[in-house]
């Protein structure tokens, strides 16, 4: 029987990708575990392993080949005895996607040979299913909306769908907020400057998944702000002291090092702001899981400090390092750019005195950094003085977070921040 080798989904957000690498070739001989590609995914490099036994008949898709649809078929598999050009029916099309899903078993899979678009609940945001489960579900007229998915982060999977009571009616979702021009518009903004010199760059899959996030970000997200100027000059004191003693260890805080910790510690002290919307309800958060924006060519990564809380700054400085590099040459795993409570952006190290940064949905707040300037000040007893001051901007879900708690979430991490000796108690 030949089977066909579909398109991973190597990521909740991955609609397509490229196929950048075959790790084998036709009429290699395969088994399960053995890596069949390397597949570049809107955020990494990753590889791709076979499923099944067997023998690779045809690889349908050239390497280097992007935009490639996440379960379009790249390659047949042969069993024993098969023919190099065997047909593939669309019941065996439904039962090699299975596997590629995580799914049990696809013996029964119905017999449709794409799976329906991803879903959307009532609120915009995207249900996430297995093309299996989401093929059952248009068969059986089910809403995927008013089902509990059991699967990794919540994802739908077969055994959701399997048995579940049909609904009378399923109606149709809203459409997705435009994150791209359609072609008609693209063509007439191109009208625009006829007769003008341009270039015309195509956007590549991270592109387009950053077009998608941020605009459905400021759609549907009800942003506020709060915003505070932050005296450093103790920190830095501080920073210069410790990074005396951390030398010999080749260990090296920087200011931003110190901003992680003292939001992780601010979220401890506001556990009520320490949240994510999770469309019907808010998810209150335990540890501190603080998202960093690095950027890289072509877009950013938002790698997470996991139990940022509980971590000393020579830790979080060191694993910090070590994100950013693996960010920069896009080698992150899904799991060390996914989740998180709140984000940071820094683009006080480019020279930006302020700016207001755009929720990563679902955190319930992120935080815009500027740069450190001396700056004229009059403290508490009148007199006029010289600091070196840091002017920030925290954006605040207000579904998650009301005004009052975020003052408090912001006034927490600046009392850190300008009193840095308690985050190393």
């Amino acid at each position: 029987m030949a089977l066909e080798i579909l398109m991973p989904a190597l990521s909740p957000t991955m609609e397509e990708g490229t196929l950048a690498k075959w790790l084998v070739a036709e009429g290699d001989r395969v088994q399960s575990g053995d890596l069949l590609a390397e597949i570049e995914t809107d955020k990494a490099t990753m590889e791709f392993e076979a499923v099944d036994e067997g023998v690779i008949g045809k690889l349908l898709v050239a390497e280097g080949t992007a935009n490639v649809k996440v379960n379009s078929a790249i390659a047949i598999l042969l069993e024993e005895g098969d023919a190099a050009d065997a047909t593939v029916s669309p019941a065996q099309s439904a039962a090699a996607a299975a596997p590629l899903t995580h799914e049990a078993s696809a013996v029964d899979a119905p017999a449709t040979t794409a799976a329906p678009a991803a879903a959307i609940s009532n609120d915009g945001t995207r249900i996430f299913a297995s093309p299996l489960a989401r093929r059952i579900a248009a068969d059986q007229g089910l809403d995927l909306a008013k089902i509990t998915g059991s699967g990794p982060k919540g994802r739908i999977v077969k055994a959701d769908v399997s048995g579940a009571p049909a609904t009378a009616s399923v109606s149709a979702p809203p459409p997705m907020a435009a994150g791209l021009p359609s072609p008609a518009s693209a063509a007439s903004v191109e009208a625009l400057y006829q007769g003008r010199s341009y270039k015309a760059v195509p956007l590549d899959g991270m592109r387009r998944v950053i077009a998608d996030r941020l605009t459905e970000a400021k759609q549907t997200i009800p942003h506020f702000y709060l915003r505070r100027d932050i005296q450093l000059d103790t920190l830095l004191k501080l920073r210069s002291e410790v990074n005396a003693g951390l030398e010999a260890r080749g260990v090296k805080l920087s200011v931003n090092d110190f901003i992680i910790k003292a939001c992780a510690m601010a979220l401890q002290s506001v556990p009520a702001a320490n949240a994510v919307w999770a469309g019907d309800r808010v998810l209150q958060m335990e540890a501190s899981d603080i998202s960093v924006a690095v950027a890289i060519e072509g877009g950013l990564f938002t790698p997470v400090l996991q139990d940022a809380d509980s971590k000393s700054l020579s830790k979080l400085a060191v694993e910090m390092k070590d994100l950013a590099a693996r960010a920069r040459s896009r080698k992150l795993a899904p799991h060390e750019y996914q989740g998180g409570s709140f984000s940071i952006s820094n683009l006080g190290m480019m020279g930006i005195d302020n700016f207001d940064a755009v929720i990563n949905p679902p955190q319930g707040a992120i935080l815009a950094v500027g740069a450190g300037k001396k700056r004229p000040v009059v403290s508490e007893d009148g007199t006029l003085s010289v600091a070196t001051v840091m002017s920030v901007t925290m954006s605040v879900d207000h579904r998650v977070i009301d005004g009052a708690l975020g003052a408090e979430l912001l006034d927490a991490i600046v009392n850190n921040l300008e009193h840095p000796l308690s985050m190393l108690a």
